[in-house]
This record gives structure tokens, C-alpha cells and sequence, in this order.
């Protein structure tokens, strides 16, 4: 039995004891997580654009996230005047709880975690949906047109890609058979469920982006947009939450997407070499998933609302329903696990091919002799 481990209470304590203490490690460690991503993610897009970044603040500035946090917990707290108090105020808790909630059931060694559920995957589905409330409520709350229109852009965006985030998981859920999260990953021990469902692996990513909010899908919060989204009028410390939120999200998705698809902490060798190289896997699994996060955010450019929207609806949702179809008829015909394989990498290979025909494709423009009419010229 480890000392963090999901079975027993930590150190032999009151249940009640037991539980405050693993909230307090999560939260602690969540902190500093959030405040060394918002640092790198600084130097890594800086780099991609050819600048140093923070330098300053420390030895290559790697204090600067502690000066922020200063900063932010300094800052004048403001409330709107027309603003509706309670929902305002409340709005940042509504939607970091649900993340939080998040990070208490996922495996980051065998063993290792806050408590382990049963139906672990389906606890993930139930309490993500809950952050469109606080989206919701910050939009409503401060009394500000464009925080509104940022609010209902970013419910629709989130109800719309939560469709084929969920089917792509259920699709992977059939495949191992089971929701328990630590299961899952220990039937990867052998071979990741990337391998046999790489459809689904990109369904799932490209859809944990939109709802995260990440580039190409930013446009809620997208400042040349709408001035910043549904939390343009907070300041101080209950901005800072809405940053919390989003980087504690990227961290909770990029290792649940690691034990989801890339075999977590169970490959490679995770059973044979023990605690410390199964915690050595999940950091390098979910730093490599933030990476590529910060890659795409540097390197594709934001999607208008109607592609954004068109993309999930008339792209990633039908591929994900074919995704679901060709699972069940092979796993309940016990064909060849190969077929999954193929049907899968079939389903990517065309899901690529579309993302490159629709992003190559120049875009006719009704407005070209209407410029020529004015004498300017279009290229």
C-alpha cells in the first residue's frame, strides 16, 4: 500500500482527516502546475515566435509566475455597477469546482490518486458538463454585452464538441469494456488504445481543445473578438480563477488523455519497474500533450464561428457515430481486433484529408467586384 494510494486512508487517519488532507496535496500540487504552465507556455510560444519570453524575474525569469500571482492577489477587485452580485461573484467558483472535481479521479501511478471510482470515465462526463453553468453565469452576471455574447459563443462551442469528445471515449470505453480509469490503463500495458482507435484519438483532442477554449477554437474568449469573452469585466483575484480553471483543465485532460489513449502509467513496462518510472510516464505523457497543445495554438489560426461550428456538426460528429457503429459490429461479432485498427485509421486518414482539403481550399470572396468597383485591389 502507497502512501497516496486509493485504497485505505493516507497514513492511517480518520476518514474525514484522510480526505481534507488529499484535497490539500491535489490543490497544492494543482497550484504549482498552473503556475509553471502559464511560465512555460511563455517561453515555449516565445520561442515558436522568435523571443526570449520572461528573463527577468529570477534565473531566466522562472520566478515570474509567483510575481503574477502576487500581482493578481494585489489587484483591485471590481464589480460592475449594474452587475448582478451573487451570480458575478459565484460565477469563477462554478467553473473551477467542476475541473477540480476532475482531478480527484484520475490515476497518476497504479494506485496513486485521491480516490478511485468504478465508473471513473463516466464521473469525468458528468462533472465537466457542469462548467458551462459558471460560463454562463459569468456572462449573465456582469451585465456587459460582449461578456453575454462571449458566454452564449462559449455554451454553444462546449455543448456542440462535447458530443463527439463523449462518443469518442464510449468508443474506447467498448474496446477495454470497463470506466474505471485505473483498469483502463493497466489493459494497456501491452498496447495503447492510440493503436487500435486513432479516430478517436483525434476526435477527442481536437474537441478537448474547443472546450478548452484553445487555439483555433478561442473565439469566445478571443480579444480582437469580443473584447475577451465572459469574463472581460473581472479583475484581480477572480480573474485569476478563470486562469486557474483553464490551465488546471489542460493539465487534468492532457493526463486523462494519456491514460485514456496513450496507455498512462501502465506503458511502457509501468507494471515491472515500479512507482517512480510509472510517475516518470505520466509526467512525460501529459508534458508531451501540453506541447502539442502550445504547438497548435502558435501555428494554426483562429476558425470563424461558422467554421468552428460546421467543423464539429458536419465533420467530427458523423465520423464519431461511424467510429461507435464499426466498434459495436466488430466487438459483438468478435472479429479480428485488426478490423478496429483499420476501420479507425480508415476514419483518421479521412478526418486529416478533410482538415486539409477544407484549410487549402481558397475561399471565394462575394466581396471581390465590389472592391474592384472602388478601385482596390485583392489578392
Amino acid at each position: 500500500m502507497t502512501p497516496f494510494s486509493f485504497g485505505g486512508e493516507l497514513f492511517g487517519m480518520w476518514t474525514w482527516l484522510d480526505a481534507v488532507v488529499r484535497v490539500v496535496l491535489v490543490v497544492t500540487a494543482m497550484t504549482l502546475v498552473v503556475m509553471y504552465l502559464t511560465y512555460g507556455e511563455r517561453k515555449v510560444v516565445a520561442r515558436f515566435q522568435q523571443r526570449l519570453g520572461p528573463t527577468k524575474t529570477g534565473p531566466a525569469g522562472v520566478f515570474q509566475a509567483f510575481a503574477d500571482a502576487l500581482k493578481l492577489v494585489a489587484k483591485e477587485d471590481i464589480r460592475p455597477t449594474n452587475a448582478d452580485r451573487w451570480v458575478f461573484e459565484l460565477a469563477p467558483y462554478a467553473t473551477f469546482v467542476p475541473v477540480f472535481l476532475v482531478l480527484l479521479v484520475l490515476p497518476f501511478a497504479k494506485d496513486w490518486g485521491v480516490r478511485n471510482l468504478t465508473l471513473g470515465m463516466f464521473f469525468v462526463f458528468a462533472v465537466l458538463g457542469l462548467n458551462i453553468v459558471g460560463i454562463i453565469m459569468a456572462g449573465l452576471g456582469s451585465g456587459n454585452k460582449f461578456a453575454l455574447l462571449g458566454g452564449v459563443r462559449a455554451a454553444a462551442q462546449m455543448i456542440s464538441y462535447e458530443i463527439p469528445l463523449v462518443l469518442s471515449l464510449l468508443a474506447v470505453a467498448m474496446v477495454a469494456g470497463t470506466l474505471d480509469l485505473n483498469q483502463m490503463a493497466m489493459l494497456q500495458a501491452d498496447r495503447p488504445f492510440i493503436l487500435l482507435q486513432p479516430l478517436a484519438f483525434l476526435i477527442f483532442f481536437t474537441a478537448m481543445l474547443s472546450e478548452m477554449h484553445r487555439a483555433p477554437f478561442d473565439i469566445p474568449v478571443a480579444e480582437s473578438e469580443i473584447v475577451g469573452g465572459y469574463f472581460v469585466e473581472y479583475s484581480g483575484i477572480r480573474w485569476s480563477m478563470f486562469q486557474l480553471t483553464e490551465y488546471a483543465s489542460m493539465w487534468g485532460f492532457s493526463v486523462f488523455g494519456s491514460v485514456v489513449f496513450l496507455g498512462g502509467w501502465a506503458f511502457p513496462f509501468g507494471e515491472e519497474w515500479g512507482w517512480g518510472w510509472q510517475l516518470a510516464l505520466t509526467l512525460a505523457k501529459s508534458i508531451a500533450w501540453i506541447m502539442a497543445i502550445f504547438w497548435i495554438r502558435t501555428t494554426v489560426p483562429r476558425l470563424r464561428i461558422d467554421q468552428l461550428m460546421s467543423f464539429c456538426w458536419k465533420v467530427l460528429l458523423p465520423l464519431s457515430i461511424v467510429q461507435l457503429l464499426a466498434n459495436g459490429f466488430i466487438l459483438v461479432y468478435d472479429w479480428p481486433q485488426e478490423l478496429l485498427t483499420a476501420t479507425s485509421g480508415a476514419g483518421a486518414v479521412a478526418l486529416i484529408t478533410i482538415i486539409i482539403m477544407r484549410t487549402a481550399r481558397r475561399p471565394k470572396n462575394k466581396y471581390v467586384g465590389t472592391y474592384r468597383q472602388a478601385g482596390v485591389t485583392t489578392s
